[in-house]
């Protein structure tokens, strides 16, 4: 049961979030719902609103966002998997590749120490970042500020993007297609969750968004169950996303964010260089579409990417498969790379 301020404080973030997606959207601006609710909500936070969302309204957009991307899925993606193994594999080495280049850019020109700009650079898996930096005595705030923007930026600037170039479609939300039946949606949404209580129980990555995905491609792609969410949620859903990713500014002063945000700025700007140089030899050497593999290279959160692939029409298997693979990654290899290599010279001498 929410107490009287928990429940303002819901009311009050749920309000910027709705207000800013729908200015967005209205303005016809690529995905507006997701990036008009994330600015609205980031800059509410940073002028000193405490907005918050409850771990479970943060499921229930997890699994709604899971169960559309799921309904994405087509036989046709699922015959793309076979190249999936030569595109993750120059994901792992882009993912170092930009890891390492941002983190050379803050210890010479920001003077960063070597744990602390190692792990700034890591893209995605930020809990485990905030965690591992917290055990050694890292800048966490500096850490938290360069990873939380790289998600803000990416979110908002790559619809855009998209569309100067042509690859994103106008048609917007028009595209989806008819709504599943009353009973299609009750066997989905109890499917969802049952698989997401399983992968939870794995403890799997971001479990509530995949189980959901998990159940409601086999279903989909299997023919069992037909159309998707209404298009109300699937508006909910693309909003309440978006209002997510602003609470994360939320532990974030402004005075904090004002100190770091240059270092944010230099270091996504190495990595978004370092990352389309590997973009673009997969442009030349398979047959992937580039906004497939703009979104998937991306170095941003698997949730907030994932919701860029349902709002852009991007293949969700292939921007899923690479982003997961990109979390194990990072949350296997980072431990043990900083340890080796994120000391100083004068912490080597003691």
């Amino acid at each position: 049961m929410l107490t009287r301020s928990a429940a303002l404080q819901l009311l009050e973030t749920i309000a910027f979030g709705a207000v800013g997606g729908v200015l967005f959207w209205w303005a016809q601006l690529p995905g507006g719902l997701i990036s008009g609710a994330m600015i609205a909500v980031a800059s509410a936070a940073i002028a000193g609103r405490p907005l918050a969302l409850p771990p479970i309204f943060s499921h229930i957009i997890l699994m709604t966002l899971g169960v559309s991307l799921g309904s994405m899925v087509s036989p046709q993606m699922l015959k793309n998997v076979s190249e999936y193994p030569l595109t993750i594999a120059v994901l792992a080495l882009a993912t170092f590749g930009a890891t390492f280049g941002s983190s050379f850019y803050l210890q010479r020109v920001h003077g960063w120490d070597r744990a602390s700009a190692f792990l700034a650079g890591s893209p995605g898996a930020l809990s485990q970042i905030i965690m591992l930096a917290t055990e050694k005595k890292a800048d966490v705030p500096g850490i938290a500020v360069v990873q939380t923007l790289r998600v803000i930026i990416l979110t908002a600037a790559l619809p855009l993007v998209l569309s100067l170039i042509g690859m994103m479609p106008h048609t917007g939300l028009a595209l989806r297609g008819a709504p599943a039946t009353p009973l299609s949606l009750a066997i989905l949404a109890a499917a969802s969750l049952g698989v997401a209580l399983v992968l939870r129980w794995l403890k799997f990555p971001a479990s509530w968004m995949f189980g959901a995905m998990l159940a409601s491609s086999v279903l989909h792609g299997s023919g069992w169950v037909e159309g998707g969410l209404p298009l109300w949620a699937y508006m909910v859903a693309l909003t309440g996303i978006g209002t997510l990713i602003g609470t994360r500014f939320a532990r974030i002063s402004g005075r904090t964010l004002l100190r770091h945000v240059a270092a944010a700025l230099g270091s996504f700007a190495v990595a978004i260089v370092i990352s389309a140089a590997f973009v673009a030899v997969l442009v030349l050497a398979t047959n992937a579409r580039l906004s497939d593999l703009i979104v998937a290279f991306a170095p941003g959160a698997m949730d907030a990417m994932l919701a860029l692939a349902l709002t852009l029409h991007i293949d969700p298997v292939f921007v899923g498969a690479h982003h997961l693979a990109r979390f194990v990654f990072v949350s296997i290899a980072t431990p043990g790379i900083v340890h080796l290599f994120g000391r100083d010279d004068d912490d080597l001498d003691d």
